[in-house]
C-alpha cells in the first residue's frame, strides 16, 4: 500500500521562497550579487566566477525573488543598484566576511588571522603610549594590515568602516561594546610664572582665583578633586581663559603660563620633573580617566579584531604603569 502524498503548502509572504534552500545556496546567491556589483556587469561577474552570463542572471533573479525586492536597475548600457540593492550589498559583504572568519576559525586558521583593521585612537595617546602595543600586535600577526587613525571625536563605526576604537574618558554610547582596559591618572599643574607674586594654593578653593585652561572632552567650567587620604571631595568652579580640544596643546599652553590645567599624568610628568610645571595640591587629585576599547555589537567578530582586543587587554595595564612611573609626583 502506498503512502498518500502530502501536498506542499504554498509559499507565504512571511516565508521567503528560499527558506527551504540550503545554506550553501544562499551564500552562493549573495556571493554572486556582491561579485556582480564589484565587477560592474553580469558578464564580467560570469567571467570571474568561471560560469555563464545566463547562470549569473538566473542567480540574481532568484535572489531578488527570494527577497521580494529589486536589487539592480539594468539597461542595455548601464547597471545601477537600487536603494534596496545598496542595503543588500553592504549587508551581504558583512555576512560573507563573517562566514569566512567562521570557517577559518573552525579550520584552525585563528593563529593566522589576516585582513585589514581600521582603528581609531586618541590623538595624543595614539602617537606615543599605544605605539608599543601596536608594534607588538603587528609583529605577532604579520598578515594583518592596520589603519591607525588619530582623532579625538567619537568614532562613526558604520559610515567610516571602523572596526574598533580606543577611547579615553567615559563611554555614553549604548550601541557599542565597551571593554575597560585601564585608568589614566591625572594631575593639576601650572607654570611657575603664573604663581609669581601669589601665595601657593593650599586648598581647592584657592584654585578658583587662578586663570584656567579647559579641555571640554574632560572638563570645561569645573573639576572635582578628591583628597587622597580622607576621601573628601571638593568642586572647583572657574571660567576658563583658553579652551582647547588637544591634550598636547593643553600641556604646551600650560607651560607657556596661560593657566592651570588638569591633564593626564603621563603627558605632564616630564614637565613637572623638569620644573617647567608645578603640580598643585598633590594630595587633592582629579579622578582618573578610564581607557576603553569600543566596537559595534555583532554576532561574530573577525579573528583579527579578537586578536587586537586580546593584545590591548594584556598590554594596557603595563602602558599606564610605565606612564605613571615617569617623573615621580611629590606626595
Amino acid at each position: 500500500m502506498t503512502k498518500p502524498s502530502i501536498p506542499a503548502s504554498p509559499a507565504s509572504p512571511a516565508s521567503p521562497a528560499f527558506s527551504a534552500t540550503g545554506l550553501t545556496d544562499r551564500i552562493e546567491l549573495m556571493q554572486t550579487f556582491v561579485r556582480i556589483v564589484e565587477a560592474g556587469s553580469l558578464s564580467a561577474a560570469a567571467a570571474q566566477l568561471a560560469t555563464t552570463q545566463p547562470t549569473i542572471s538566473r542567480r540574481l533573479q532568484t535572489l531578488e525573488r527570494s527577497l521580494g525586492v529589486r536589487l539592480l536597475q539594468r539597461s542595455t548600457h548601464a547597471m545601477k543598484m537600487t536603494e534596496d540593492g545598496e542595503r543588500c550589498y553592504e549587508r551581504a559583504k558583512e555576512l560573507l566576511a563573517g562566514w569566512d572568519d567562521f570557517e577559518n576559525e573552525l579550520r584552525g586558521a585563528r593563529q593566522h588571522a589576516e585582513g585589514a583593521l581600521r582603528v581609531v585612537v586618541p590623538h595624543a595617546f595614539g602617537q606615543k603610549q599605544l605605539i608599543g602595543p601596536l608594534a607588538q600586535f603587528m609583529r605577532q600577526h604579520p598578515r594583518i594590515t592596520v589603519e591607525w587613525l588619530l582623532h579625538d571625536r567619537a568614532a562613526d563605526f558604520i559610515s567610516q568602516g571602523i572596526d574598533c576604537a580606543i577611547q579615553v574618558g567615559e563611554v555614553n554610547d549604548p550601541s557599542v561594546v565597551a571593554i575597560h582596559l585601564a585608568e589614566v591618572p591625572r594631575m593639576t599643574v601650572v607654570a611657575p610664572s603664573v604663581l609669581a607674586g601669589r601665595p601657593m594654593p593650599r586648598h581647592p578653593a584657592d584654585l578658583a582665583e587662578l586663570p584656567w585652561i579647559a579641555i571640554p572632552a574632560f572638563y570645561r567650567r569645573e573639576v572635582t578633586l578628591t583628597h587622597a587620604h580622607t576621601g573628601e571631595q571638593r568642586q572647583v568652579s572657574f571660567r576658563p581663559q583658553l579652551v582647547t580640544d588637544s591634550l598636547y596643546a593643553l600641556r604646551n599652553t600650560a607651560v607657556a603660563g596661560l593657566g592651570v590645567a588638569v591633564g593626564s599624568s603621563w603627558v605632564l610628568n616630564e614637565d613637572v620633573a623638569a620644573g617647567r610645571l608645578v603640580q598643585l595640591l598633590p594630595d587633592w587629585q582629579p579622578a582618573p580617566l578610564p581607557v576603553c576599547l569600543l566596537y559595534p555589537y555583532a554576532r561574530f567578530q573577525p579573528a583579527r579584531l579578537r586578536h587586537f582586543i586580546d593584545t590591548m587587554k594584556e598590554a594596557m595595564p603595563a602602558v599606564v604603569h610605565q606612564a605613571v612611573g615617569w617623573g615621580a609626583s611629590p606626595s
